[in-house]
């Protein structure tokens, strides 16, 4: 009997959990998944809860609920992995060996990396984030008091969960203002330690075109040292100060403490991998899953969706004995919230930036591309469902694994980067 470990039930554990049961035979192969508890988030949804549009229970289900009979679920803390002897140590004591293990911890928001952040006395007071669970409730209680002042939306550094989200937030936060007619009584400002809106140049001038057109001031290149919470400001390295009545900010991103102590990860505890096949550079029978790699691509729920599609056809070849040939391009889809009940759809890999078009039939979509409007809000409420019941379940999702032209219009530049 040989074990398959993964280390994470989020959405690229499950999803491998419940593909790989399907074709890994039950007498010869051993499925165990690992995590802290039996809660799993639909983490897209935090950013709908402030505004009240979605709430805890439509957000938040049991784990058990989305593994397949024949995997072991353990619920506990993982200390350490110890590759060497290819086994890993619980904090209860337990180890569990495995012959080969999947990393799926993921990322998650780390406060405490920035003085004054979650250290001061204005956390969960003036300071708010909305990637957690009880930072989204704590926040939708702010919101409903504040009325005037400058309202301020931070991203600490890259890269962070969802890296659309934090614009998305501005632009409801906006819209919402608007709809409680006090938009004319408040400062509103982006600020982002990239030159531009987005990561990706075209995107970014689109994007930045709406926050132009909407009075919000954009504070670009800022590197964050600490928040002054007497002054109540965001202080930068190069001493800059964006002073705020009400922060939400999106703070640094780390993969998890145990890839730090198992001695397996970069500076943001982020698994250094082959970007096409998700593969430890250290250790064959390691991979790194989901957010849990150091991939040059968005830490987003495509992408977990599309690189397990790639992994598990990779594992079967690679347990048969027989190269791994499937390559990951770093394709990601997100919709983009823009407020007003619209939204944005972009769709992009390692080396091609968002372009306009159709999605994902060309000339038909129904979805547009790098264009504002209603089907792509639609389509961004109806993804809630299709992550319960297709996505986790491991289920086709119609969509291709690898970005396709098809439907696009190229621009006369590209930008070719993330070598």
């Amino acid at each position: 009997m040989k074990d398959l470990l993964i280390l994470g039930a989020g959405t690229a554990g499950t999803m491998i959990a419940n593909k790989l049961r399907k074709k890994l035979a039950k007498d010869q192969w051993r499925i165990t998944i690992v995590d802290r508890d039996d809660r799993h988030h639909y983490q897209p949804g935090y950013l709908f809860l402030p505004f009240g549009t979605y709430t805890e229970k439509q957000v938040v289900r049991s784990r058990h609920t989305f593994l397949p009979d024949g995997v072991d679920f353990v619920i506990a803390e993982v200390d350490k992995i110890e590759p060497e002897a290819n086994k890993v140590a619980l904090t209860d004591g337990r180890e569990l060996g495995y012959d080969y293990l999947v990393i799926a911890s993921g990322t998650s928001p780390r406060p405490d990396q920035t003085p004054g952040m979650s250290d001061g006395t204005e956390w969960r007071k003036s300071i708010f984030d909305f990637y957690t669970l009880e930072g989204a409730k704590a926040l939708a209680e702010a919101l409903n008091k504040f009325d005037h002042g400058r309202f301020v939306v931070h991203v600490t550094e890259m890269p962070i969960k969802c890296p659309v989200a934090p614009l998305e937030f501005l632009f409801l936060a906006e819209a919402w203002l608007r709809e409680r007619g006090i938009r004319d009584r408040v400062e509103l400002t982006y600020v982002t330690p990239l030159p531009g809106a987005f990561t990706k140049p075209a995107a970014s001038q689109h994007l930045g075109s709406i926050i132009d057109e909407r009075k919000i001031h954009l504070e670009t290149d800022f590197m964050i040292e600490s928040i002054d919470n007497e002054k109540k400001a965001l202080v930068s390295f190069d001493e800059r100060e964006v002073p705020f009545d009400l922060l939400v900010t999106i703070p640094l991103n780390m993969g998890a403490e145990f890839v730090a102590r198992s001695k397996m990860g970069d500076d943001l505890n982020y698994v250094p991998v082959d970007k096409h096949t998700m593969q430890s550079k250290k250790y064959a029978n390691v991979f790194a899953v989901g957010d849990a790699g150091d991939l040059p691509a968005s830490k987003a729920g495509s992408v977990a969706h599309f690189a397990v599609d790639i992994f598990t056809d990779n594992f079967m070849e690679l347990i048969e004995g027989r190269p791994m040939t499937e390559q990951f391009d770093g394709h990601a889809n997100c919709f983009i919230e823009s407020g007003d009940k619209k939204g944005l759809l972009i769709d992009f890999n390692y080396d091609t930036e968002p372009l306009p078009g159709k999605f994902p039939f060309p000339k038909v979509g129904p979805m547009d591309l790098l264009k504002e409007t209603r089907a792509n809000h639609l389509g961004k409420l109806a993804f809630r469902h299709i992550y319960w019941n297709v996505l986790l379940p491991g289920r086709p999702m119609g969509i291709p694994t690898h970005m396709s032209m098809a439907g696009k219009v190229p621009l006369t530049t590209t930008t070719e980067n993330q070598e």
